[in-house]
């Protein structure tokens, strides 16, 4: 029987968590038997999923919640460019079958400006086709307006915990943005270096998307606030490459960094976030 890792247990936290998480075990033992499966120990960088290598797949079971509800359906939609393949899908038990990139090193192995040339040709790729008709994505407007509407609620009960003049300027970007977007393509939304890995079939490929239907812009915001760095240079970097607004991806990027700069069980406020949002701003 696999071992559920002690980094999982923060999902307890959640609605329906601690029942998931009792769950696991069995679901795992049911889908290894269903794909014939040699599973091997779980990865250590998934969080809110059990990811287990199986020779050249990878089982992921994701815990069920709404920004990642369409992951399948992301990666059917990008088919295998920009992103590791879904092979096959098991909607009961919300397991994937994913293609294993070997040797699986991320971007975050490699020099920051390096890895971000890298990480650009892999975020215009995911976006190089426009949302389908009829497409299950949650659409960036519903989305934003939720934010909008919850954050100021949020930071009240927080005990106002950074500047009311940040919060002002997430709830601007959230509420002018929507209306005036360019294209709508499936944005990854998580797209980050650490969810970049290095496989055989392509260079680079992304994992782990939570996606939306948004403009490309801003499906640069987790890249902008990947870790301590040169946010200018990002910005300017980005937009230049991907021949993208750079204002409209740094209002995307406060906007976005400030919502997920509180934890969903709103009991605590990731303070890195909260900087990098600062340092949007003053940009």
């Amino acid at each position: 029987m696999i071992e559920i890792p002690e980094r999982l247990q923060w999902i307890a936290d959640f609605p329906g968590g601690t029942e998931w998480l009792e769950r696991l075990p069995r679901l795992v033992e049911e889908s290894v038997e269903q794909w014939s499966l040699a599973a091997e120990e779980p990865f250590e960088y998934a969080n809110v999923s059990l990811a287990l290598p199986a020779g050249d797949v990878v089982l992921k079971i994701s815990f069920p919640h709404r920004e990642s509800e369409h992951e399948p359906a992301a990666l059917a939609h990008w088919d295998g460019n920009g992103a590791v393949r879904l092979l096959a899908y098991d909607a009961e038990r919300n397991a994937m079958l994913l293609e294993r990139c070997v040797p699986g090193t991320s971007l975050l192995e490699l020099p920051e400006r390096e890895a971000y040339r890298h990480a650009a040709a892999v975020v215009r790729k995911l976006g190089e086709r426009p949302a389908p008709a009829g497409h299950p994505f949650t659409p960036i407007t519903e989305t934003a307006a939720r934010w909008a509407r919850e954050l100021p609620e949020r930071w009240e009960q927080a005990g106002g915990p950074f500047e009311r003049e940040l919060l002002d300027a997430a709830v601007s970007a959230l509420r002018e943005l929507p209306p005036t977007q360019g294209e709508l393509v499936v944005c990854h939304q998580d797209f980050h270096r650490g969810n970049v890995l290095a496989a055989e079939r392509e260079p680079w490929l992304a994992i782990d998307p939570k996606p939306v239907v948004a403009e490309r812009e801003f499906d640069t915001a987790a890249l902008m606030r990947d870790g301590p760095g040169d946010l200018r240079w990002r910005l300017d970097f980005l937009a230049s490459e991907l021949e993208l607004d750079p204002e409209r991806m740094r209002g995307w990027a406060i906007a976005h960094t400030v919502a997920w700069g509180f934890s969903e069980a709103e009991r605590r406020v990731y303070e890195s976030q909260i900087d990098v949002a600062r340092q949007l701003l003053r940009l």
